[in-house]
């Protein structure tokens, strides 16, 4: 298990994004190793109670003082992709959520007295698009579909941070399966009433990462210094939905029967229906190159873990 602390250099972390479900595992892991965190949020307010007063709370990256200037900024910030079906307004807002923010960070850290010696900003597996059983490692080509042409625009906002000497991480982070959220918080009630379903014809592969490592992960970069540039973010063994789709059942005792063909997904989640449908195989091969030891490798144990 892979439990290293941030360099004991860094008091202080800035999470854009720090109320979601990746960012609160992630603003709660930092407190309890004695890292001084703060978010940026629309809710001051609403965020101090999220965490119990324990971080600082800001609203505009302007209210950032030195004495608050944070030694690495991990940039989560972003709609949901598949939160909503996708129509010219949904795909303008999400990138307005996503290259907009790391824009705005960049910008603090170009004008910032004091500036972080890291920025981890998010991106993800979508990155690739829809490639079926193509393994897809970091040096894979980008895809050109919407989600593909949306996470590039992102990692080149991001990439202006090193002209201002700031080491960057980029987190194509896949599917993340965790407790309380994540892509199960959606599923799991059907499959308690018996009612999951395989997507499709089942074969396609879902790329994922379990919530503990991803937040391992970004310690990891913290914590390394010689750790720069796009790592996949997820579990060395990726998943077809057949297998997704039987963990949930075994893990709540229930049969999975029923099929959802993919002409009712493309009805149902249009343009967003391809990539459930065709997958894509994404290796870690980065994190694997540097012996990162997986806490939770393979999708049973994963899901068993976040459901039990």
């Amino acid at each position: 298990m892979n439990t290293a602390a941030p360099d004991a250099t860094i008091r202080q972390v800035l999470v854009t994004g720090g109320t979601g479900f990746i960012g609160t595992a992630l603003c709660r892991r930092l407190l309890d190793d004695g890292v001084r965190v703060s978010v940026l949020t629309r809710n001051r307010e609403r965020a101090r109670r999220h965490f119990q007063n324990q971080v600082a709370a800001f609203e505009h990256l302007g209210e950032i003082e030195a004495k608050d200037a944070p030694d690495v900024i991990v940039n989560l910030a972003g709609q949901n992709l598949g939160a909503k079906r996708w129509n010219e307004q949904t795909k303008r807002d999400m990138i307005a959520s996503r290259v907009n923010t790391t824009r705005q960070v960049v910008d603090y850290i170009a004008h910032a007295e004091i500036r972080p010696k890291l920025l981890i900003s998010g991106s993800a597996v979508g990155y690739y698009g829809a490639r079926g059983d193509e393994e897809l490692t970091e040096d894979a080509p980008a895809g050109d579909e919407y989600q593909s042409r949306l996470c590039v625009e992102w990692e080149q906002a991001a990439h202006d941070a090193e002209t201002y000497g700031v080491r960057l991480c980029i987190s194509r982070t896949g599917v993340v399966i965790g407790r309380g959220g994540g892509m199960l918080a959606g599923l799991t009630p059907m499959f308690r009433r018996g009612l999951g379903a395989i997507a499709g014809s089942g074969n396609q592969w879902v790329s994922w990462v379990h919530l503990e490592d991803l937040v391992a992960l970004f310690l990891r970069f913290m914590h390394d210094e010689t750790l720069v540039g796009p790592f996949n973010n997820t579990a060395p063994i990726p998943a077809t939905n057949h297998e997704l789709s039987g963990s949930i059942g075994h893990a709540l005792h229930r049969p999975v029967l029923l099929r959802t063909p993919g002409w009712m997904l493309r009805i149902l989640y249009g343009e967003m229906a391809h990539l459930y449908v065709t997958g894509q195989k994404v290796i870690p091969a980065r994190h694997l190159q540097r012996d990162y030891d997986y806490q939770y490798p393979d999708i049973e144990s994963a899901v068993r873990e976040a459901l039990q």
